[in-house]
């Protein structure tokens, strides 16, 4: 039986790892766990998973509650908590679902550990994917994606002769504003960002594929994945959401990952590691993929993901500016405080404004990080008490 340490199990990932867990309880345990500022989330799964013996929680005042009413339990809290509970708790695999800059040291953690990483997390490999590389380089653990887009692509390049192909083509709905223009977004609200047409996520996930920064993180992603050049890496809209990556063949064909919009499949894969059985479309044109629909796409009307490409170019710890200037402005614009067209702005002036190093380490990437911040807020002429 394989024992996992669930990092973000309060959210969307999260949940749904933890249905996928009660339906395999033959196949897995789950001695740790973490929530963040979702306690109330706690006694139902330990509920559910008694074995549980490690949790983490964003405040030290929970903490310090939960070890009062559950003394058999180490409980941690906060970012260092986070990366005590790696170094610390017993498991096989760590699924990381936790959002933002905060995972990246969870996930070097667990490879350092020698153990497998199971990454939702964008992030990790955004922002850290060379130091990532270099510990997998060194056979330290092992790695299995979560985002739909490149388990798809694993399980694709599984299947392929890499001499044949051509192209990695990654997907993407169009968010909620595909057919939309520019000049329609000037009144955009929190609430229209955050209803996605087809996928259910966390806000912040959200509001990336409203203004498709996070296509910009998953050719990045991609990039650090799967060793190949951004040339080599092409964006579809297809809005169904049905088609999750494809490889574009030399001989013109293509080799798809189809399946419905739901998280679970990519999360039971990476749980099995790759060990389930999976059946991939072949075609020789595109319209032979499906009965779905599929658009090129517009750099010029999405302009972050030339933005977070512009940032990868750059090198060193600007891609550190790049997320931590993101995640500040898409906070800031749920919060009501900046529209929704100023997050690429904002990002686009972090890059141009604040310093970055050519060296990345994990203290130069979260000075990088700090500095972008501060920068964010300061362009913010009022923010929430929160």
């Amino acid at each position: 039986m394989k024992k996992v340490l669930l990092l973000g199990a309060s959210g969307s990932i999260g949940t749904q790892c933890l249905d996928l867990l009660r339906l395999h309880r033959d196949e897995f345990s789950l001695p740790a766990f973490s929530v963040g500022h979702q306690v109330g989330k706690i006694p139902g799964i330990l509920k559910e998973h008694p074995e549980a013996k490690w949790v983490c929680v964003e405040e030290e005042k929970d903490a310090a509650s939960l070890r009062k009413e559950h003394p058999e339990l180490t409980v941690y809290s906060g970012e260092a908590g986070l990366e005590a509970i790696v170094r610390e708790s017993d498991y096989d695999e760590a699924v990381n679902a936790l959002v933002g800059f905060v995972g990246l040291a969870p996930s070097l953690g667990v490879l350092n550990r020698n153990k497998c990483l199971l990454l939702a997390n964008k992030e990790s490999l955004v922002v850290g994917g060379p130091l990532i590389n270099a510990l997998l380089a060194e056979g330290k653990g092992s790695l299995y994606p979560i985002d739909s887009e490149h388990a798809a692509l694993h399980k694709l390049l599984r299947k392929a002769n890499p001499e044949e192909v051509d192209k990695l083509i990654i997907t993407a709905s169009g968010g909620p504003f595909f057919h939309k223009s520019r000049e329609e977004l000037s009144d955009v609200t929190p609430k229209t960002a955050l209803s996605h047409p087809t996928w259910r996520m966390g806000p912040k996930i959200s509001i990336d594929s409203a203004t498709m920064m996070n296509k910009g993180f998953e050719v990045i992603e991609a990039m650090e994945l799967f060793h190949v050049p951004a040339e080599r890496i092409e964006i579809l809209i297809q809005p169904e959401s049905h088609v999750h990556s494809l490889l574009k063949m030399k001989d013109g064909s293509y080799l798809a990952d189809v399946s419905a919009p739901d998280m679970h499949g990519p999360i039971d894969y990476a749980l099995h590691q790759g060990d389930v059985p999976y059946s991939l479309v072949k075609a020789n044109r595109l319209e032979e993929v499906g009965p779905y629909h599929f658009y090129p796409f517009d750099p010029a009307r999405f302009p972050a993901v030339g933005i977070a490409l512009s940032a990868k170019r750059m090198g060193g710890t600007a891609m550190a500016v790049l997320n931590a200037a993101d995640e500040e402005a898409v906070y800031a614009f749920l919060r009501g405080e900046m529209p929704f067209l100023a997050i690429e702005e904002v990002v686009s002036s972090a890059l141009k404004e604040v310093p970055h190093e050519a060296t990345i380490t994990l203290p130069s990437l979260l000075q990088a990080d700090r500095r972008a911040r501060a920068y964010v807020k300061s362009l913010i002429p009022f923010r929430s008490k929160i």
